[in-house]
């Protein structure tokens, strides 16, 4: 699903993380990347966004699902721990969180993700779906002491004015 934003979105990032080339943490179809200032037994958790637009009819939890099978295919285990929808009606959003062993730059890690799900609809014409995700990676140990900011980061996720 990674593509350039079809929508300009903003975000406001809080204390301890900034903004990082998509190339350079290794996620070159992201749109956005931001990464952590304290790295974790070499690992820097990171958060990603992308989006595409999506005119067909899946649900959110089916492009949840769709994410978890393009995770299945770096990772040597994978497990949904939890999903839930989220938001409303008019603005449907869908979180997951998954915890995985794959390697990364050549070391073999545990890692936690949680991903959030978005779904925009064009006010102009509500035939154009644009589904946002918003994704962080950690170690396993620094998901729960960076979650908190996930949310904040992920709260403040708008189209750009």
């Amino acid at each position: 699903m990674p593509s350039p934003m079809p929508v300009p979105l903003e975000l406001r990032l809080p204390e301890g993380w900034h903004a990082a080339s998509p190339e350079q943490v290794g996620v070159p179809d992201a749109a956005f990347v931001a990464v952590h200032a304290q790295p974790d037994e070499g690992f820097t958790a990171n958060v990603t966004v992308d989006s595409a637009y999506r005119p067909d009819a899946a649900t959110l939890a089916e492009i949840g699902d769709e994410s978890v099978r393009n995770l299945s295919g770096v990772a040597e285990s994978l497990n949904l721990t939890s999903r839930h929808e989220i938001g409303s009606a008019a603005a449907p959003g869908l979180t997951q969180t998954l915890t995985l062993t794959t390697v990364v730059r050549g070391v073999l890690r545990e890692l936690a993700q949680s991903q959030v799900c978005l779904s925009l609809l064009d006010v102009h014409d509500p035939d154009r779906r644009m589904v946002v995700r918003v994704i962080l990676t950690t170690t396993a140990a620094q998901h729960d002491d960076l979650l908190e900011d996930f949310r904040d980061i992920v709260a403040t996720v708008h189209p750009a004015n």
